[in-house]
């Protein structure tokens, strides 16, 4: 019934730019929080950035400066423009929204499918 959609990841060099999207869709009643995670192999996942409805956000430390998040909530996206890419940043990136969804109403956070980033020369 909700789907988050991703797109933009691959393959760039260290000290290069990509910009993630992901587009939610479905039966939606509202979007409140939104924000990306990633996941590198063997590692856990682990937050990047987040966005509120009212646009207030929040960066992991080792992204701070280099990422920057934002959304349109009138067309329920939100994306992530990543510069200065370090060969650590390369992981499975996933977006998160946390919904309400219609009928029925329900509150529940939703993930997309996960888009690979790779940072290497």
């Amino acid at each position: 019934q909700v789907q988050l959609v991703e797109s933009g990841g691959g393959l760039v060099q260290p000290g290069g730019s990509l910009t993630l999207s992901c587009a939610a869709s479905g039966r939606i009643f509202r979007i409140y929080a939104m924000g990306w995670y990633r996941q590198a192999p063997g590692k856990q996942r682990d937050l990047v950035a987040t966005i509120t409805s009212g646009g207030i956000t929040n960066y992991a430390d080792s992204v701070k400066g280099r990422f920057t998040i934002s959304r349109d909530n009138a067309q329920n996206t939100v994306s992530l423009q990543m510069n200065s890419l370090k060969p650590e940043d390369t992981a499975v990136y996933y977006c998160n929204a946390d919904l309400l969804t219609m009928s029925p109403t329900i509150r529940y956070p939703y993930w997309g499918q996960g888009t690979q980033v790779t940072v290497s020369s």
